[in-house]
């Protein structure tokens, strides 16, 4: 993808975390609006969109309607189509929510194709049809405990949804090959690359950014700041951790990028000189620090501050009131479940101006 999309466009996410999912696809996209279980609508793409963790794939528009096969091939009946060439149709019941047959279902809309005069090319064609189908019964997708004015939610229809789109772009999905136990240096407790992608994205990582993580550990969160084109710094106090993420980088990641042996809460970087902080704070009972997690991390958010304008910041606990003493607006927040017993906080940060 080169350059800017215009146009509506419908989005299927990743995962179960429509309002998370849609919050990452923001950083690439305009007026992002979940529309059903799974899917969303856009309008506009941006380049660094293929880059995206909780997006599979961006459709432009030709419509959508209720969850059926019927409904689907009347719409596309009906639908204007100004392309040439040969084309092929892929169907998805989203998240197993439908109950549709996708194969029947690409049956039905490639005839309705070849009736209007199309050649179908199953192996490579010219332009591929996505016809998504949501069921009504996932509430994932209308969550009333929202507090991003800008992601606003629709229900679909008692009988679902199925919005109809030409394929525009498919995401990079190679990132979910690099798991942490096939770097060359790994520990427990590495964070997935998928969330660690995501979660650069929302702090706005891209080609000609810097962006610092002052507790790197072994590095997972640098490695995908990296892979989408940004100059990746840093620190973590323990020495173990600076060599060991330094290994990674140098066998995982073409391009720039710094390691230091330091304290979080003593970054040394000159003011305002980062376009991002991002970080994973210890987790209380499993930390290995030495004196008060507390005042850590209250130390590392305000070093954040000080060198950028943008932060996103992962506990297992909230941070918001540590953060907003420092002089950051918490933009938005994200509860991550990563097994029973453990939840991951997300907390998406903007600086303020109010001379904090």
């Amino acid at each position: 993808m080169s350059g800017r999309c215009f146009g509506v466009y419908v989005l299927e996410l990743v995962g179960q975390d429509d309002r998370f999912a849609a919050a990452e696809a923001a950083t690439a996209a305009s007026d992002v609006t979940p529309i059903a279980a799974g899917l969303a609508t856009a309008r506009g793409l941006d380049d660094g969109f293929e880059t995206l963790a909780l997006t599979h794939r961006a459709a432009e528009l030709v419509g959508t309607t209720d969850a059926s096969l019927d409904s689907a091939a009347v719409l596309l009946e009906a639908a204007g189509i100004d392309r040439d060439g040969t084309v092929a149709v892929r169907a998805r019941d989203v998240r197993s929510t439908a109950g549709i047959d996708t194969q029947a279902a690409e049956r039905r809309l490639g005839q309705v194709l070849v009736d209007r005069g199309f050649e179908v090319d199953l192996e490579d064609p010219d332009h591929v049809l996505q016809a998504f189908f949501a069921g009504a019964d996932d509430a994932s997708a209308v969550d009333a405990d929202r507090d991003t004015a800008d992601i606003v939610p629709v229900a679909p229809g008692d009988d679902g949804l199925c919005a109809l789109g030409w394929l525009a772009v498919e995401t990079d999905r190679d990132f979910a090959d690099r798991q942490p136990t096939d770097r060359p240096f790994f520990q427990p407790g590495s964070m997935d690359p998928a969330l660690a992608r995501a979660l650069v994205n929302l702090a706005g990582a891209g080609p000609g950014t810097t962006v610092l993580d002052p507790m790197c550990g072994t590095g997972g969160l640098l490695l995908e700041a990296g892979r989408v084109g940004a100059t990746p710094i840093g620190g973590d106090a323990q020495r173990k951790m600076v060599r060991g993420a330094g290994e990674n980088l140098r066998a995982l990641l073409d391009g720039q990028w710094h390691v230091y042996r330091g304290d979080a809460g003593r970054v040394p970087i000159a003011d305002d000189s980062i376009d991002a902080v991002v970080f994973d704070a210890p987790y209380g009972r499993q930390s290995k620090i030495e004196g008060d997690l507390d005042t850590l991390v209250a130390d590392a958010l305000a070093e954040a501050r000080r060198v950028a304008a943008r932060a996103v910041v992962v506990g297992d606990r909230p941070w918001n009131d540590a953060a907003e003493s420092v002089g950051w607006t918490v933009e938005s927040t994200f509860q991550r479940r990563v097994h029973r017993s453990l939840i991951r906080h997300v907390a998406i940060l903007q600086s303020r101006t109010d001379g904090v």
